[in-house]
């Protein structure tokens, strides 16, 4: 599995971007919503979901760990495929996505689904909204997070280390402290 992928955008469509990484450049299917938030031709980090099947191995990005949690829950719902999923998971949280759904009006660019099939996917995910975790409150835009996997600590053992100190901290010293509070674990 690749869980995400860090590299310099080379190529940018209306349905995907080529990521480029120690010369290969990896094709990823990203939302409207996604490609218009991502910086063109400067280094990041998207989080990833590898579909496989039987005529095609493709690769879905996302901005955050929230969102691929919420289209891998969606990507589970029988007749939604991973290009339903990807746009339904880019409307943002739960929440939202249920707020959308039931007033039945979706953005243009959710293609596809008519009010049957919206409440086809209401009902199959109310019993999975209990299984979504709530995601903490961590500030991993300043790449705490990032820099502790690349120490060799899980990536959820970071976070939950994280999640103990002060956001406020500098950078630094909360990589410094949390490595104290994963060191006593």
């Amino acid at each position: 599995m690749i869980y995400s992928l860090a590299g310099k955008i080379t190529y940018k469509d209306d349905r995907s971007l080529i990521l480029e990484n120690q010369g290969v450049g990896y094709k990823v299917f990203c939302s409207p919503s996604t490609l218009r938030n991502v910086p063109g031709s400067q280094e990041i980090r998207i989080f990833t979901h590898l579909h496989l099947r039987e005529d095609a191995i493709e690769l879905y990005g996302f901005l955050n760990q929230e969102e691929l949690e919420l289209f891998g829950t969606l990507n589970e719902i029988s007749g939604i495929g991973p290009k339903t999923a990807m746009m339904l998971a880019s409307l943002g949280s739960l929440e939202k996505l249920k707020e959308i759904m039931e007033s039945g009006k979706l953005p243009p660019e959710i293609k596809g689904i008519g009010q049957k099939r919206m409440q086809k996917i209401l009902l199959e995910l109310t019993g999975k909204i209990k299984d979504l975790k709530k995601p903490a409150k961590i500030n991993s835009a300043d790449g705490a997070t990032e820099a502790l996997v690349s120490l060799g600590f899980s990536r959820q053992k970071a976070q939950d280390a994280l999640a103990k100190i002060p956001g406020e901290l500098p950078r630094e010293e909360r990589i410094k402290t949390a490595i104290k509070i994963l060191g006593r674990s």
